[in-house]
């Protein structure tokens, strides 16, 4: 299991475990994590499970891809914006800190 923190809109921090594969939008689902719209089910036909990665592992996360990047332009974008049903939990994400965006679409 892969420990993530989630900062929900509230302020609330939330430790939470993945197994390796899920997506963080399916990790946050599962755990109850609050503010994860997550409407299209993780299909990346939407962005209501918009999220903004702690800076420090922007480079581990890496870039929106060509799905994602379009929908991004929907939500109050910032650089560190992801959606989190298109970032896949592996070895390298143990310990990332992620915040929920205070607004889904």
């Amino acid at each position: 299991m892969i420990q993530i923190e989630f900062i929900e809109p509230s302020g609330t921090t939330r430790a939470v475990f993945g197994r390796p594969g899920w997506s963080l939008m399916e990790t946050a689902l599962r755990s109850g994590v609050e503010g994860i719209a997550a409407e299209c089910g993780g299909i990346c036909g939407c962005a209501t499970c918009h999220v903004l990665i702690d800076p420090a592992w922007m480079d581990r996360v890496g870039e929106p891809n060509d799905m994602e990047d379009p929908l991004l332009d929907l939500v109050e974008r910032e650089p560190n914006s992801r959606l989190s049903c298109q970032v896949k939990l592996r070895a390298e994400l143990e310990g990332l800190v992620v915040r929920v965006a205070d607004h889904q679409i």
